[in-house]
């Protein structure tokens, strides 16, 4: 299908990317218009249509690289890898304009060798059971590298909640709740879920309350959820976490004043994709590009969007297309395939896949959201020298931060007021680039940093099965 889509001057998307990938000095740009061209909303589908495995499988494949270089036995591996339990739910919503229509959601517990376990609850329009178990997977072993004591889990309300109004999200998110409550699949000891992609603060405080009403007793009730408001007993610096934590590997990994003056491109202005482009503007990085679901930037002069100014235009309009600092490009997929020092996907799984891997022309990519590379994509990038920093450690600033904010709630105390648990915080947070050191010092093994990263999270839920035992 031939598509001229315009930007500024007239000039195609096509023309426009190929001309700044030649003042890149690139040598080779194939920049294809397809009906299957990468998208925020459809990663996954993407990915499939060029022959990739689905998320699920994805994640079993990094899992099985890892498993055979594991001492573990073939029976704890086994339980590692599967997942403990899954519950979909459907219940009718009443819409505002009168009609009804059923709502499905998912939630799923992966590893129970932690409890409680810890997943975020997202909303999209193709949310499904593999997803969300892959999700729960993910969790269980960020958890385990960044050492955070939680099993993982994950979950999902299948909607597009740009097409709902805020009292219809408030209904499907409280039934959600009161469904998870009666199945025994939330509570502070049992499964705290906390944000994620379409979700926020907002969204959490409503299970908070709705949890709240239903277990009137329960003193801990506060803890049945994290990511919440700082008035609905949140803590500070949770929403950013997720984007400060990518900053803190990419920094460790880049030998930290290294990362002043790359070049970076963010896929993604969500909470994590700002966050991560706030801090590495901070610190000196060019954010040259940045592509979203509907359109995306790019700076032609390569010396770096101006960054605060283009989110105050995103706060005023609800949108980055249009920002007058830059030039608008409707079809975004292509900008992933723009010349870079470093490739930061923070949207969707399966963004990067065996249809655009060989286009990809960044160093290093830094996997912010969950499972954006697929196998096939990543033996395709390591056979370009193209480095790739993955997720399970990379995004696990989210998850290292809510584990306070479960504490403080727990705990019934305002971390302000106590100065040594403030000190303990900064500890924990500094997890991250310790855990981030740990992992470089893989390099060289026989692995590269994914596996290792698995490798380490397998030999930790190994071992907390195996002092465990079997009950009964």
């Amino acid at each position: 299908m031939a598509m001229r889509l315009l930007t500024r001057g007239g000039q195609s998307d096509i023309q426009l990317l190929s001309r700044l990938c030649a003042r890149a000095g690139s040598t080779v740009f194939s920049y294809r218009f397809q009906s299957t061209a990468v998208a925020a909303a459809h990663g996954d589908s993407a990915a499939t249509a060029h022959g990739d495995p689905s998320f699920l499988e994805s994640v079993d494949i990094y899992f099985d690289k890892a498993a055979s270089l594991a001492s573990t036995t073939p029976d704890i591996l086994t339980q590692i890898k599967a997942c403990n339990n899954i519950l979909k739910v459907q219940f009718p919503l009443k819409c505002a304009n009168g009609s009804v229509e059923l709502i499905e959601a998912y939630r799923a517990q992966h590893s129970h060798h932690r409890l409680p376990v810890k997943g975020g609850i997202r909303m999209a329009p193709n949310v499904d059971a593999d997803e969300t178990m892959a999700l729960a997977a993910l969790m269980t072993f960020k958890c385990a590298v960044v050492d955070v004591p939680f099993g993982g889990a994950k979950g999902g309300i299948k909607i597009d909640p740009t097409k709902y109004s805020t009292n219809e999200k408030e209904a499907i998110i409280r039934r959600y709740t009161s469904e998870l409550v009666k199945k025994n699949f939330i509570g502070p000891s049992i499964d705290v879920p906390a944000p994620d992609y379409g979700t926020g603060p907002q969204e959490m405080a409503w299970i908070k309350d709705t949890f709240e009403h239903l277990q009137p007793n329960d003193i801990n009730g506060s803890a049945c959820v994290t990511g919440k408001p700082l008035e609905e007993g949140g803590i500070m610096g949770r929403q950013e976490a997720t984007g400060l934590g990518v900053f803190f590997c990419l920094r460790e990994f880049l030998n930290d004043k290294a990362s002043l003056g790359k070049m970076v491109i963010v896929q993604g202005f969500g909470n994590v994709g700002r966050h991560t482009i706030d801090s590495i503007h901070g610190a000196g990085g060019k954010i040259i590009a940045i592509a979203e679901a509907n359109g995306g930037l790019v700076d032609e002069s390569m010396e770096g969007l101006d960054i605060p100014a283009l989110k105050a235009y995103h706060k005023k309009k609800g949108t980055i297309t249009g920002f007058p600092g830059a030039t608008t490009v409707k079809n975004s997929s292509g900008i992933l395939e723009l010349p870079c020092d470093v490739l930061i996907p923070a949207a969707l799984e399966s963004q990067i896949h065996s249809g655009n891997a060989a286009n990809i022309k960044a160093k290093v990519v830094a996997e912010a959201a969950n499972g954006p590379v697929t196998p096939l994509a990543e033996t395709i990038l390591e056979a370009n020298n193209v480095v790739i920093l993955p997720d399970l450690l990379l995004n696990a600033g989210g998850v290292t931060v809510s584990y306070f904010e479960w504490l403080k709630n727990l705990n019934h105390i305002h971390f302000g007021r106590m100065s040594r648990r403030m000190e303990e915080r900064g500890k924990k947070v500094r997890k991250l680039s310790t855990a981030c050191s740990y992992l470089l010092d893989t390099d060289g093994k026989g692995c590269n940093f994914r596996t290792a990263a698995y490798l380490i999270a397998i030999e930790r839920i190994a071992t907390c099965y195996r002092l465990s035992g079997i009950f009964p």
